[in-house]
């Protein structure tokens, strides 16, 4: 049998503490009235691409990557699909975690953004 060292255990912990605070933080600025590009939602891979784009560019501080990526402290629905964070393709079950190379932001299930893919 093959124990992990104790040290990757306490990283992961330290790891999923930032993630908390980072996601409380999150948190804060949405529900104090952030606005985000909510809508239009990308629907095609041109605007997955510019929006992509746009976070490389623009999205150099937390804010600026919530108010691009279009994040919502709620479930938006679109074309009659909601698309909570839960059901996106890069939403990581077990971290409450968004794997958008472009975002790699602690999330909330029920949370939504522009970028969201079945």
């Amino acid at each position: 049998m093959v124990v992990p060292p104790l040290a990757h255990l306490k990283e992961l912990r330290m790891a999923t503490d930032a993630d908390e605070t980072l996601r409380q933080e999150i948190a804060g600025l949405l529900a104090g009235g952030l606005e985000t590009e909510v809508f239009p939602r990308a629907e095609d891979s041109a605007q997955v691409n510019a929006i992509v784009s746009r976070l490389q560019s623009e999205g150099k501080d937390l804010a600026s990557k919530l108010v691009v990526a279009g994040f919502t402290d709620h479930t938006i629905t679109a074309d009659e699909l909601e698309q909570p964070c839960e059901t996106c393709m890069y939403y990581l079950i077990k971290r409450r975690f968004c794997d958008l190379p472009e975002l790699m932001l602690p999330v909330e299930p029920e949370w939504s953004c522009r970028l969201w893919r079945i």
